[in-house]
């Protein structure tokens, strides 16, 4: 089976991770659709260009976690991690100082912009990256090649401009109101051929349990991936990232309320919609405390069942993973 994952951040890891574990035991000799067969499809928009170093926030957080190389402790980052070149660089008043980026993780950004530089595309880069851990044993796709830094739009004594959204959301947690998000550049970007091909060769395409603004939201905004969507066979099915009226991490909530969207299961269900009608799902899987929200969301032309959905470890993430494929194979008949 070829499963096509849309995901970003922490919670894209975790939910990769329990589906990597969950295929494992389905299929532990890796025969028949073990992790070789998964593509995630990673958010691009919280790129940035540092120190003359190309920073991927969220590609780096899934590939680290899905390579036991995390740091679990602070969530992000590598595990084991020193900070002498971070401190060096702030001494010499280069970069962001509230931005601190480990020794070993500078090696990533690094890498990375040294195959940039030689004429790879972002995709081949990461590519030649993730070969540093060949237990990954998931193909990691950025969703484009093209820059498409986000911005955010604040007021800064009374005079509009926008800010970097790594700076609002690491140095200002969220707590700096907004008026909404910018993808810079991304008229001029589209979803790479890889991207396209893994959703449309899929025989199921979930959506992980991401900020549904800066992670799924900024993934749809690129040309292309709206259009896969509704063009694939696959069934999608997707995961709530709300869980009993709160973000399960980060500040999602402070970003669904920028674009006047509840920060409930029922409320984002609604808001990606039902591919029936123009929307991304066919279904979405909402908590055991969000129950209430079922019928709504059938009533919307989605399919929607309540399950726990807290991923307190690969074991409990597996097990969500497996209900979101038994869905898929529901739908599929």
């Amino acid at each position: 089976m070829k499963i096509a994952v849309l995901a970003g951040g922490v919670g894209g890891a975790k939910f990769l991770r329990g589906l990597r574990h969950h295929l494992s035991i389905v299929h532990p000799d890796g025969e028949g659709g073990h992790t070789d067969d998964v593509s995630a499809i990673v958010n691009t928009g919280d790129d940035v260009w540092l120190t003359g170093l190309k920073v991927c926030p969220d590609l780096d957080s899934i590939m680290y976690s899905l390579a036991g190389a995390n740091d679990e402790v602070r969530g992000w980052g590598r595990a084991g991690e020193s900070e002498r070149v971070s401190a060096e660089l702030t001494a010499f008043g280069v970069g962001w100082p509230w931005f601190t980026l480990g020794d070993l993780d500078l090696g990533t950004h690094i890498a990375r912009s040294h195959f940039l530089r030689e004429g790879l595309r972002l995709t081949e880069a990461t590519e030649r990256i993730q070969s540093r851990w060949p237990s990954i044993g998931v193909r990691l796709l950025p969703v484009t090649d093209a820059d498409v830094p986000t911005f955010v739009s604040v007021t800064d004594d009374g005079v509009e401009t926008q800010i970097h959204f790594e700076e609002w959301w690491v140095k200002h947690r969220a707590n700096i109101p907004t008026k909404g998000f910018v993808q810079r550049g991304v008229e001029n970007a589209s979803v790479t051929p890889e991207a396209r091909a893994a959703i449309l060769d899929a025989d199921v395409v979930l959506i992980a349990p991401s900020n549904p603004v800066v992670s799924i939201g900024t993934t749809l905004d690129i040309p292309g991936v709206r259009d896969a969507l509704a063009e694939t066979t696959a069934p999608v099915v997707g995961v709530s990232p709300i869980i009993d009226g709160s973000a399960v991490r980060g500040m999602a909530a402070a970003c669904l309320s920028t674009i006047g969207v509840g920060v409930s299961a029922e409320a984002v269900g609604l808001h990606y919609g039902a591919r029936a009608n123009g929307g991304i799902l066919d279904a979405w899987l909402v908590d055991a405390t969000d129950a209430a929200a079922v019928p709504a969301l059938h009533g919307a032309g989605i399919r929607s069942r309540a399950v726990p959905l807290w991923m307190h470890d690969d074991e409990v993430s597996g097990v969500l993973a497996a209900t979101a494929l038994k869905t898929a194979r529901e739908l599929a008949g």
